[in-house]
């Protein structure tokens, strides 16, 4: 009896035999060159599963062999670092017995760990179907929060160059900066698919491919990624003949139902129907249109009928183009610019702000000659020790920390369940550059000193310049400041709120005015600057920030309470 039942099961599996040569290629062949049989992972069936000997595994990932692959206690973990960045389609070596999933796995991933501590390294994307070696595709990577597409500015490696881990491969233009990508694996760069100044390529897109051999290199040059969809645009130039065919055939019977198409439209009484474009024409040419028949469908009024009308009673129709606007056209001389994606940011979180913060705006004039004479004493102790010269929009810089912290309600977020208050004091600086807005900040702006504070806004905005900010140097702000009155001279201004941020600050210009002196009939100069307060009305009362500039006003008046 036990001599059937073993005849029976194997030919049950003879019965899926030539499922298995179709649909598994690529595992028997690693089957019989590494010795090992192959495992189904999860997502597979479960039929096809018990035919090579093995139950998928259950909730954890766990894998269980009749053949004792794997125990139940052996089991693994995925782990994404970056979801956007590399696709695998198979694991690792474990315990001697290759481990690989037979369908392909669309989940991104870019590494993989065992449990038990042994290391497993992310194995290339195997492409069966096209009979392409194994290969991985490198997509473009999400580089910050609201990054949702990118641009190429250059690749610092060329097709067929090694790379290895840490490497960098291309410098990649996000929404706010210029961030290097860097390589995660070692392996030879078989081709690019996005060249030097390729813009608006989405997250996730392929940009380049990886192999493993160098020899692989040459099977990749006319290599195309595959996209959801492909098999319906190659159906697309049959699906889409008919009407192609009946474009053609329009003009050739245009002529023939001018008579049954007039007469199709007298049952519908007195109502006349023609296009927008038609109707326009007849305007703009004095036609009445009633006096036209149709040729459209049931009998509608379209643009042709109106120019068959005008050729008939011998008048051009481009006569009656508007000449002058035409003319205006021609006399203007221009250049457009194409949109970079840091001005497209800028653009979109500006208007955003407008259309859904509530603003209003606080200003005050400051005082500024006791400030003055401060930073002319500590450039004086700077010089002496080598350091680098302490500016006004420092010491503005400080003053708005420590009046953030004496007022903590403008250093908050609006969101639609809470108002966050933020513990930290971030101070986003306005950079203007010739690529555009930046805004970097300074961390922990209440806890430092104005040395560091004035060192930090220098790298910061040379970085800015260069556009090579990284997301660490503008995320995470608190609070703007905006100076517009050293640099250009601005005597006083309204700036933007920064979402998700509260408020920021505009500060002018300094200017001399004239006073009252101590006595009567006396009068003396003094240094004043308007700033500008742009407060969130849903966080921000009006008392609250009147509150903080009158925190502001003080420090600035009294500078040397900065640095108690």
């Amino acid at each position: 009896m036990s001599y059937a039942s073993l005849i029976f099961s194997h030919s049950n599996k003879l019965k899926n035999a030539h499922n298995l040569l179709r649909h598994e290629r690529s595992i028997l062949v690693r089957w019989f060159s590494n010795n090992a049989r192959p495992s189904i992972g999860i997502g597979d069936d479960i039929l096809p599963a018990r035919h090579h000997g093995y139950v998928p595994g259950e909730r954890n990932g766990a894998c269980k062999s009749y053949s004792g692959c794997l125990s139940s206690t052996d089991r693994f973990h995925f782990k994404a670092t970056n979801p956007a960045i590399f696709k695998t389609s198979s694991v690792g070596i474990c315990e001697g017995n290759v481990l690989r999933t037979t369908m392909k796995v669309e989940t991104p991933m870019a590494g993989m760990a065992f449990n038990k501590g042994s290391s497993l390294h992310p194995r290339r994307g195997y492409s069966t179907d096209s009979g392409l070696p194994p290969h991985q595709e490198i997509g473009m990577p999400s580089l910050s929060p609201t990054m949702t597409e990118g641009n190429i500015a250059r690749w610092l490696k060329k097709e067929g160059d090694k790379v290895s881990p840490g490497e960098v491969l291309c410098e990649v233009e996000t929404d706010k900066a210029t961030v290097e990508m860097e390589c995660m694996d070692e392996g030879y760069l078989a081709k690019i698919l996005c060249e030097d100044g390729a813009k608006e390529i989405k997250v996730g897109e392929v940009i380049a491919i990886t192999v493993e051999d160098e020899e692989d290199i040459a099977k990749f040059k006319d290599y195309e990624p595959s996209k959801s969809g492909a098999s319906p645009a190659a159906k697309g130039p049959s699906d889409s003949a008919p009407p192609k065919e009946e474009k053609v055939e329009e003009p050739v019977t245009l002529s023939e139902p001018k008579v049954s198409n007039a007469t199709a439209a007298s049952p519908t009484g007195d109502r006349l129907f023609a296009s927008p474009l038609a109707r326009k024409w007849a305007e703009d040419h004095n036609v009445t249109i009633s006096s036209i028949k149709g040729t459209g469908p049931d009998g509608r009024i379209v643009k042709a009928d109106i120019e068959d009308f005008l050729a008939s009673r011998g008048k051009e129709v481009s006569k009656g183009a508007p000449k002058v606007d035409t003319g205006a056209a021609a006399s203007l001389d221009y250049t457009d610019i194409p949109h970079t994606q840091i001005r497209k940011v800028t653009a979109s979180r500006l208007l955003l702000s407008k259309q859904t913060i509530p603003h209003y705006y606080l200003t005050v004039d400051t005082c500024v000659d006791k400030l003055m004479e401060l930073r002319g004493q500590l450039n004086s102790l700077q010089e002496a020790s080598g350091g680098k010269r302490i500016s006004i929009n420092d010491l503005v810089i400080k003053a708005a920390a420590l009046a953030l912290q004496k007022v903590p309600q403008c250093n908050s977020s609006w969101t639609n369940d809470y108002i966050r208050q933020f513990n930290n004091v971030n101070i986003n600086v306005a950079v203007q550059t010739d690529n555009g807005l930046f805004v970097p900040v300074i961390r922990d702006a209440d806890k430092k000193g104005l040395s560091k504070i004035s060192n930090e806004v220098k790298i910061l905005a040379q970085k800015a310049k260069e556009n090579s900010l990284k997301p660490e140097d503008y995320e995470g702000g608190t609070f703007t400041v905006s100076n517009l009155g050293g640099p250009f001279g601005i005597k006083q201004f309204c700036a933007i709120i920064n979402p998700p941020q509260s408020g920021i600050l505009a500060v002018g210009s300094a200017e001399k005015r004239v006073i009252p002196g101590s006595g009567s009939g006396q009068y003396k100069f003094a240094s004043f600057m308007s700033v500008t307060l742009s407060c969130d009305h849903r966080i921000i009362d009006g008392a609250i920030g009147a509150e903080w500039l009158k925190a502001f006003k003080g420090y600035i008046e009294n500078p040397e309470s900065m640095l108690l």
